[in-house]
């Protein structure tokens, strides 16, 4: 609009204006003196309308040299004389009417045109406005579809949250270091600790209630060393709800430090694990189960060689008897003979006592105890039950142990039968075998503090591309043979914090080596 009306164009530089108002008088004048358009007696019309476009186009000042201009030529070529610029008496109130009359219509045609310029630049602030205000409601249309969008997807997170914390039996929960009190808790925690959200957060003491009595010192110092430390915290626990039901809990907590480094709050989770432990405890179960039917399985296998060991002491307790009943039936008793064969009958009584005490402990089907064993004293009594079996094979048993071993913490018969294990599969793997046959046994000192036993044999040796397996469970090369032997033993070492290995030995044969950690703490 403002462009196809040329009243409507921008106002031109300030010289323009000053020449559109020499040249719009210039004009009047000429149209006006032309004998063809009949207005030499009428010029007013023409020289005020160049007064209006010089203020229109110019402003205020362009406008005044209009008026001066007009009334000039006014009074040069109309007002008589005409063609003189001096004095005309009779005639000045018509040069005054005329130059106040300019000077009026040019006022006006500047304040309207002031007054236009203003309204085209409200408009042009109000379009630009409007732009603004448009796009300002785009962008706040925009971020609301965003946050609508964000809000909804919080919601969504929120409900796999919940129902991954469901699934997982895992609550979370935010409390505070200084009143020890509890900013957040999911609903998780409170199905787990049988709080009703409802109620509102518990306290403190109503958290710690809930522990179970022979855990929340346990519970407490964690949370104290946390506390002084502010580091992280995890600690395994009970808590014994209002019904009587125990759950056993996995708890983690990281500390918050506010912009001024002071501990400030704990945000963590806690893990309902006790589905976890009773398979833990139905594995220990049943993996003592499996331990002592592998006892069980190899002790009737060896029950004709321990008869063997236990016949001889018995049957050198009857010869002693006989011969001290011989001593004391002479005409004349010799105490000193018949005193020394009643000694040897208590030795090989005790001897024979001693043999059955251990098949008895293979046998005895009892829950791991923990104590201080002497693995040299455990690979003796092996030797004492297993020499039979190694005498029918005519193998060779040879022990090496170290004195001043020093002792371990752990179960003897489970010990017991990691040897046995060991000591029955060099002894199989040597039955077939041309040649010397040889089972050594050997104890040492190791590094990091470790009780290191080696069994050692010139068997048939380690079955090739195979060695990885031997320890897998069910895997093996014996033809009777259960494959859960040497899986067994892993598991025991590895329960006492060792490990077992095995090599192949040169030009024959196979070792196998576990360590044990001296003195260690018993497991729960």
């Amino acid at each position: 609009m403002f462009r196809s009306n040329p009243l409507l164009w921008s106002k031109p530089p300030a010289i323009w204006g000053y020449g559109i108002s020499v040249v719009s008088v210039a004009a009047a004048l000429i149209v006006s003196r032309l004998p063809a358009v009949h207005l030499q007696d009428a010029p007013v019309s023409l020289l005020l309308c160049a007064v209006i476009l010089s203020a229109w186009f110019g402003g205020i000042g362009p406008g005044l040299l209009a008026t001066a201009l007009s009334a000039l030529a006014f009074n040069y070529y109309f007002l008589p004389p005409i063609h003189s610029l001096g004095a005309k008496t009779e005639e000045i109130p018509r040069l005054v009417i005329f130059t106040l009359s300019a000077l009026f219509v040019g006022s006006l045609s500047a304040a309207e045109r002031s007054a236009t310029e203003s309204l085209r630049r409200a408009r042009d602030d109000l379009k630009v406005t409007v732009e603004e205000l448009r796009h300002t409601n785009e962008a706040l249309q925009a971020e609301s579809r965003e946050r609508r969008s964000a809000e909804e997807s919080l919601r969504r997170s929120e409900g796999h949250l919940a129902e991954a914390q469901r699934l997982t039996h895992t609550g979370s929960w935010v409390w505070d270091v200084a009143g020890r009190g509890a900013l957040y808790l999911s609903d998780e925690w409170y199905r787990i600790y049988g709080f009703d959200p409802k109620e509102g957060l518990p306290s403190w003491e109503q958290r710690l209630q809930r522990t179970h009595p022979e855990d929340r010192a346990k519970w407490q110092d964690a949370i104290d060393r946390a506390l002084s430390e502010g580091s992280d915290y995890d600690v395994e626990f009970r808590i014994l709800l209002p019904g009587g039901a125990v759950k056993y809990l996995h708890t983690v907590g990281h500390p918050v430090f506010n912009a001024s480094g002071d501990l400030v709050q704990f945000v963590g989770s806690s893990t309902d694990i006790t589905e976890r432990k009773r398979a833990e405890e139905a594995l220990r179960q049943a993996h003592a189960d499996l331990a002592h039917v592998s006892r069980v399985t190899t002790m009737g296998e060896l029950m004709a060689s321990l008869a063997h060991e236990v016949n001889q002491p018995i049957a050198a307790a009857v010869t002693n008897a006989n011969t001290c009943v011989r001593w004391l039936a002479a005409g004349t008793p010799n105490v000193e003979e018949s005193r020394a064969a009643a000694l040897r009958i208590v030795k090989d009584g005790t001897r024979a006592a001693e043999i059955i005490k251990r098949i008895r402990l293979l046998f005895k089907k009892s829950p791991p105890q923990q104590e201080l064993v002497d693995v040299n004293e455990v690979i003796r009594e092996m030797i004492v039950l297993l020499r039979g079996e190694a005498t029918r094979y005519k193998i060779l048993l040879r022990t090496e142990l170290a004195p001043d071993l020093p002792s371990i913490l752990g179960d003897r018969v489970q010990l017991q039968q990691v040897l046995m294990n060991l000591m029955m599969n060099s002894i199989d793997a040597m039955k077939e075998v041309d040649g010397a046959r040889e089972l050594a046994v050997k104890s040492q000192t190791a590094e990091s503090e470790q009780v290191l036993v080696s069994v050692s044999d010139s068997g048939v040796g380690l079955p090739a591309q195979q060695v990885d397996q031997i320890f897998n469970a069910f895997f093996t090369t014996k033809s009777q043979g259960t494959g859960m032997g040497l899986r067994i033993s892993r598991s025991i070492v590895e329960s006492h914090g060792g490990r077992l290995w095995a090599t192949d030995n040169f030009p024959r044969g196979a070792s196998f080596h576990f360590a044990l950690p001296a003195k260690i703490e018993a497991k729960e």
